[in-house]
This record gives C-alpha cells, structure tokens and sequence, in this order.
C-alpha cells in the first residue's frame, strides 16, 4: 500500500509541527511529505533544511495543486485563505484537510462547504484535535444517551490560552481585523466552540457578548470575551476566554436534570449524579428545604488525548479506506457560527439569533478591516507550538 502524499500549505507554525509528526517523528506511518508551499521563500528554504526536507517546494498554492506531487493537502495558512485554498484543492481532485477555524466568516465557510457537496468521493476534514479527548468523548456519549437528562447549563471558563506581547509580534497577520480576522475566539477559542456543540449535542440559538479588544495587548482584535448563550431547549450558558490571564482557569460544566459534568483542564472529568431526576423531585418534595441524594464520581484522573496525531492518522486512513473519518470538514461552520455571532452581538450591541446574517456580519468585518491597522512586514519567524494545545 502506498503511502498518502500530503502536501503542506503554509509551511509556519502549526506546519511545521505535522512535518515533524509525519515526516521527523514518522508518527503517520501512511502518509509522507509530497510537497511544501510557502508564499515567504526564505522561510521555506530555511524550514526544509531545519526538517530536513527533500521534496518539491512551491511559493504558491496553485503551483503545487497542478505539481501533481501530492494526493491531499493540509491547509495551514492564515485563516482568511483556509477556504479558498479548500476550494481550490477540492476541485483539484484532492483530499483536504483545514487548520481550525474553516474559515473568518460564514459566508466564506458556506461557499466552500457547497464546493466539498461536489466532491463526495474526496476526504474533506478539519483539524479539531481536541476531539480526540477521551473526556470529552465521555461527556458527549453521556449526554447523548440521557445520562444527564435535559440540559440545563452549560458553562465554559477556558482562559489558560495565555500569550505574550511577543506570539502576536511573531506574525504580521496576527490580531489583525485584515489579516487574520479576529483574535482569541479565532485563533485559540475554535476548539472549544467547536467542542461545545458537539459535546452537548446543540448549537446555541441566541449570543450576547462582551468583547474587549486590545484590551490587554497591543492589538487591534478581541483578547478578552464574556459571552451568554440561550439554546433550543431552554437551555442557557455562558463562554468566557482570554489570552491574558495567568494563572488561567479551563473548567466545562453541563448541567442537567440528572445531574453535573465537570471536566478540569481537559484532564480530570467528574459525574455528580442526582438519585432523582431534579423537575421530578421539585414536583414531588414536600419537605421545604432539601436536595436530592448526590452519588460523585470521578470518571478520568487524567483523561487521555493522542491530539494531532490521531487526526492526521484518521485523515491519511480514511483516504486509504482503512476507517471512516472522525472529524468532517462539514463541522467547521458551527464554530464559525458561534464566534461570528459573539463579534455581531458586540458591534451591534445587542444579542443577536443563530444562525446570523451572512451578508450584514460580511459588512460589519469590512468596516473594521478598511478602519484597522495595515498589516506590518513579515518577519518568516516560526513558533514551536509542540505542548501549546
């Protein structure tokens, strides 16, 4: 069987981090590097020596979509071209797989996922590592199956994306409303809005945010966000983030009629479960002060999460037939959805319904990027991202 040829699209920091999976660490056993592509020539040249490359290298996208050097794609590009490049690779006949987020806006995000309905023999996927861990797992089987009853709440503390002054200098695209189209919800926060919805089974219905920008970096985009969430079934919450505090807190609570789960730092997940569904109790109780009987149990000390190697391993296995794809590039729009509406909700002032306008959320980014700062030179510096997610 011969190996799947993965070309990388933008050779920066997470690039660079699946060569070393694929290509260093040999941790993809079916896939190798076919090909790279960088728009920044002496980043390029310099990445392919520190990996030790020897494959084609190309400046432009389109160049190694016609090299014919590769059979899939990994797009890690600045957001803004996660789409297009998609697009473009999809309609090439090859396989592709996105950094997160899919996309800056939805309008942008919907184009492409009617382009990969074209396509349905190629492998379209998205990178949500996160998905890979095993609490979370738990935590969606469990609401799924009715272990926890009807959602009540659902309430996520994820602010240990700490990052210095120093991370966005690295980049001339970075926080920038023209260059990478947002800041924490886009860059750090898509895991867990994609997360979110996927765990608890339901996308929120209705978002009212406060967004901070350049609150606490010299940036132009959002670094500190409190946003509230109502849901289909009644259902509400609230989603905070940051990449400035430290110490920083990751807590995910979902609360439902039967009872609590509690995941800390994506490692120690815990069930506290109600001997009595709580609406049947609050029927049924006539004793005034009192609760139901409360079992704890802590279900993962330290729940465990093969991360990016897992997902590039299901990406190159289920272009080989080998096992259907875990993460469906089709999910990406839900994250998008979520961060989009929290911006929406803050330059209107008011909450706003998902799914959003398209076309009015296009209009209010334009304005901001024609007002926003021009992008500086970019300085090709490349990040080690390894134990960052």
């Amino acid at each position: 069987m011969n190996p799947v040829r993965i070309g990388i699209i933008g050779f920066g920091n997470q690039g660079s981090a699946y060569v070393r999976l694929i290509h260093k660490e040999k941790k993809v056993p079916h896939a190798v590097i076919g090909a790279v592509c960088d728009t920044n020539e002496q980043k390029l040249a310099a990445q392919c020596e520190k990996w030790e490359l020897d494959c084609p290298r190309f400046t432009t996208h389109a160049a190694l979509l016609d090299s014919g050097t590769v059979d899939a794609v990994i797009v890690t590009t600045p957001h803004y071209f996660h789409p297009q490049i998609m697009m473009d690779a999809l309609n090439h006949g090859l396989h592709a797989l996105s950094d997160k987020p899919a996309g800056v806006y939805t309008k942008q995000v919907k184009d492409m996922l009617a382009v990969a309905k074209q396509h349905p023999a190629l492998v379209f996927a998205i990178m949500f590592n996160q998905r890979t861990n095993a609490a979370y797992r738990k935590m969606r089987e469990m609401i799924a199956a009715g272990e926890l009853g009807d959602v009540k709440r659902v309430n996520w503390i994820i602010t240990d994306w700490y990052r210095s002054q120093s991370y966005y200098d690295s980049g001339a695209w970075r926080a920038t409303w023209r260059g990478e189209g947002g800041g924490v919800l886009f860059n750090q926060a898509p895991h867990q809005l994609d997360l979110l919805p996927w765990v608890v089974g339901m996308l929120p219905c209705k978002m009212q945010a406060h967004c901070h920008f350049g609150k606490w970096h010299d940036i132009e985009t959002e670094d500190d966000v409190t946003a509230y969430m109502e849901f289909p079934n009644g259902a509400t919450g609230v989603f905070v983030t940051s990449t400035a505090d430290f110490p920083g807190t990751n807590r995910f609570e979902v609360l439902g009629t039967k009872g609590k789960l509690v995941c800390e730092n994506g490692a120690k997940l815990t069930f506290y479960e109600s001997a009595v569904d709580e609406r049947e109790f609050n029927r049924t109780y006539k004793g005034g002060f009192g609760t139901p009987q409360m079992t704890e149990t802590v279900l993962f000390e330290h729940a465990p999460a093969r991360q990016h190697e897992e997902i590039l391993n299901n990406f190159a296995d289920a272009i080989l037939g080998l096992e259907p794809l875990k993460v469906s590039g089709f999910d990406g729009i839900n994250g998008v959805e979520m961060m989009d509406a929290m911006l929406l909700s803050q330059w209107l002032g008011k909450a706003v319904a998902l799914p959003i306008d398209d076309e009015l959320y296009f209009s209010e980014l334009q304005k901001r990027i024609e007002t926003g700062r021009p992008l500086k030179s970019e300085s090709g510096a490349v990040l080690d991202t390894k134990g960052t997610y």
